[in-house]
């Protein structure tokens, strides 16, 4: 059965928003994003505030009615709040992101390509995509290579970064893997990427970072990101 939304609930989501809506913060909103899509003017706790209630009242008990709700929600946004209420629903329902089989798997990915920014990007790659690979690495492990591949920039960040977080289950194999088919890329997102990651394992691991920079040709910004701490 194909995925289908909660109506009530996209509804009840656009309208929570046009309710706080402030015209006057859009635009600074949008340029600071450097966003084709029109910004309602919705700061981030303003956002969280409006929705709280709303997805209190409209559970989402059944995985395929969330991933409908969730795309519906990024697919046909008219502004940008509306995708980052999307992705709240997605982080709300830890328990529906599976990865066998992969239904949840497409979805991010979708997000990611679509999203195509680093505000949508980061947040899936580190707060959806990550704690899935912890969940199912056997499954989530040959996506990650995969992505990191890529010839789409995004997911090849997505598949860099998605272990911030992880901590003492980051899968340093598969860390030190991502980044060295993507030292050669000249993206500014992934270089920075590849230094944010390193960076982040830096706070558990320190020598294993200091190693892993003296070993590999990383771009002055990467290595400038990866020691900042150290």
């Amino acid at each position: 059965m194909a995925d289908r939304p909660d109506r009530a609930l996209v509804d009840a989501v656009r309208a929570a928003l046009h309710a706080v809506a402030d015209p006057v913060a859009a635009e600074p909103m949008r340029a600071y994003m450097k966003s084709s899509m029109p910004f309602l003017g919705v700061p981030t706790p303003v956002r969280t505030a409006a929705l709280r209630p709303v997805l209190a009242a409209h559970p989402l008990a059944d995985p395929a009615t969330w991933r409908g709700t969730v795309r519906s929600l990024f697919r046909d946004a008219t502004y940008r709040e509306e995708r980052y209420a999307a992705l709240a629903i997605a982080r709300r329902y830890p328990a529906h992101l599976t990865a066998e089989p992969e239904p949840s798997l497409d979805l991010l990915d979708e997000i990611v390509v679509t999203g195509a920014w680093w505000d949508f990007v980061d947040e899936t790659a580190i707060r959806l995509l990550g704690p899935l690979l912890l969940r199912h690495p056997a499954a989530v492990r040959p996506v990650v290579r995969r992505w990191a591949g890529d010839a789409d920039r995004w997911r090849r960040r997505a598949a860099v970064i998605c272990q911030i977080g992880a901590k003492d289950r980051t899968d340093t194999a598969l860390l030190a893997e991502v980044i060295e088919v993507n030292l050669a890329d000249p993206d500014f997102f992934l270089r920075k990427g590849i230094g944010w990651a390193l960076r982040q394992h830096a706070r558990l691991d320190p020598d294993w970072v200091r190693t892993f920079v003296a070993t590999h040709d990383l771009s002055p910004l990467s290595r400038r990101e990866a020691l900042k701490h150290l």
